[in-house]
């Protein structure tokens, strides 16, 4: 075993909250996210409330999703809401062009979307349409949602079976508008932007928090000429970055049958978010120093290959441990930029791309991604608390990263939670950890997340290969703080100050 390392935690340096948001989700209509993911219609034998899937409704309330985006994606700019309105027998179909070929039949609307977020108890976030779409379409949209005076659009809700205006906080102006949303230059959706936004207005005491199309990856031109030309005008920015085994959009790797060669590069791979959000951020700081605007990662995760057999459109991928440490280490570079991270939302919630849940007729899958976000619900809206450690490497070949990332934050009860991820997949880790600021610890409790395999995962016939077991590997003695990590695992540490209670 390598010798003990440090971790110190302080409580006495300033800092920031952690953004509940940080752990939001992105639900699109591709493949069988919306359909089968989540919606399943009144009438069907699945146990549903008004066609919502009650047991993937159940396990998202588990895990409190903050806010969940919708309806892309790619999907959101061809997207025409006055379709999903009405009687669904009398809604327009449509051809989905971006995912697969499908008929989109528009049985899941605006109704449908808010009445699921009423149900999982989160915050919508729509995103709207610029690439084929008008502004005045997009004005129509957030008068039918949210005014509640007299007008043809709150007329036309009410006819539709809902009396009251409904509140939405967060509205995307369009999506990936530098490409599937239109391919435009930053200068030109800059402008539409303008013109979008003033028309996206307030009614009837709801306040809209808008979130401009951001940069994909390493696009800091991008950044540069949205921060300079419509910084007054949002709330947030977006940026897009996903993770790919191979680093090759052409064959991207299997998300189940990998070597420690495959896992040791995606991880690898992954570790750029850091980069990407601190230089994105640094444009930011030139035109907004005091961070007033967000950046909302709104769309991360793994994207692999598809399952075989499976239609190609459809980015339907399983979902192993490495994928729920590769969740943590994202986390854990979000919770560190949270002075300007306000939100991220992983891709996708059901069934596309780095699930938390996957369903098969009446089955469901917690996915081992699931429960990672599961243990990090201990961050939500607690203050970071600074750490400093200085992390073993993870060695392969002659290549090597950081073995152990971290996060820890304060709650408002007065809670300590430590997260602690070791990726090394073979070398076992102990820190002793000092929480400075605090009198005396003891621990209330523990958990683990790990498996035998890298690419160990839950299948219909065995559903919890990875989930969260309590965990014992720590001790605390006369004030010391132990903890040793096991390869290829997550840890949740949960302390309280005995002085503070």
């Amino acid at each position: 075993m390598p010798n003990m390392q440090k971790m110190i935690i302080s409580q006495d340096t300033p800092s920031f909250k952690i953004d509940k948001n940080i752990y939001g989700h992105f639900s699109e209509h591709l493949g069988r996210c919306i359909y089968e993911g989540m919606f399943v219609g009144a009438n069907s034998e699945i146990p549903n409330i008004n066609g919502m899937r009650t047991d993937v409704v159940n396990a998202l309330k588990a895990i409190k999703i903050p806010v969940l985006r919708w309806p892309g994606g790619c999907f959101a700019d061809e997207y025409h809401w006055a379709d999903g309105i009405g009687p669904k027998e009398k809604r327009k179909k449509m051809i989905n062009t971006h995912w697969g070929g499908v008929v989109e039949d528009n049985s899941f609307g605006t109704h449908e979307f808010l009445e699921l977020c009423r149900q999982i108890e989160c915050e919508p976030y729509i995103c709207g349409n610029v690439g084929s779409g008008t502004v005045r379409e997009m004005q129509e949209w957030v008068e039918y949602i949210t005014f509640d005076g007299l007008s043809p659009m709150s007329q036309l809700r009410q006819e539709n079976g809902q009396k009251d205006p409904w509140k939405i906080k967060y509205w995307g102006v369009g999506n990936e508008n530098w490409g599937c949303g239109g391919n435009m230059s930053a200068e030109y959706y800059a402008n539409e932007y303008k013109r979008y936004a003033t028309y996206i207005r307030n009614f009837s005491g709801n306040m809209i928090h808008k979130i401009a199309c951001g940069p994909s990856d390493a696009d800091y031109n991008w950044t540069e000429v949205l921060m300079r030309e419509v910084r007054y005008m949002m709330w947030g920015l977006s940026l897009h970055h996903y993770t790919l085994p191979t680093g090759n959009w052409g064959a991207k790797g299997s998300a189940t049958d990998f070597d420690e060669n495959s896992y040791f590069h995606t991880l690898k791979s992954t570790m750029k978010m850091d980069e990407l959000i601190t230089r994105h951020s640094t444009v930011m700081d030139k035109y907004d120093p005091g961070k007033a605007i967000a950046l909302a990662v709104d769309e991360w995760g793994i994207w692999t290959d598809c399952e075989p057999g499976t239609n190609p459109g459809f980015l339907y991928q399983q979902n192993s441990l490495r994928d729920a440490l590769l969740a943590a280490v994202n986390f854990d570079i979000f919770n560190k930029h949270a002075d300007r991270v306000k939100m991220a939302n992983i891709a996708q919630t059901a069934n596309v791309l780095q699930s938390v849940v996957l369903t098969d007729k009446e089955k469901m899958i917690l996915t081992p991604t699931y429960h990672a976000f599961k243990l990090y619900t201990a961050h939500h809206d607690s203050i970071y608390l600074p750490v400093y450690f200085k992390s073993p490497d993870y060695c392969f070949e002659n290549e090597r990263i950081p073995a152990v990332s971290c996060t820890a934050s304060k709650s408002s009860s007065g809670e300590i939670n430590i997260t602690i991820t070791n990726i090394d997949s073979e070398n076992e880790y102990e820190f002793e950890i000092e929480i400075r600021g605090a009198a005396s610890i003891n621990s209330v409790s523990s958990e683990i997340l790990t498996a035998d395999k890298i690419n160990s995962v839950n299948t219909f016939e065995k559903l919890d290969t990875v989930t969260t077991q309590t965990y014992d590997g720590f001790t605390v003695k006369d004030g010391v703080f132990t903890v040793k990590l096991a390869p290829k695992s997550l840890v949740l540490i949960k302390l309280c100050d005995k002085a503070a209670k």
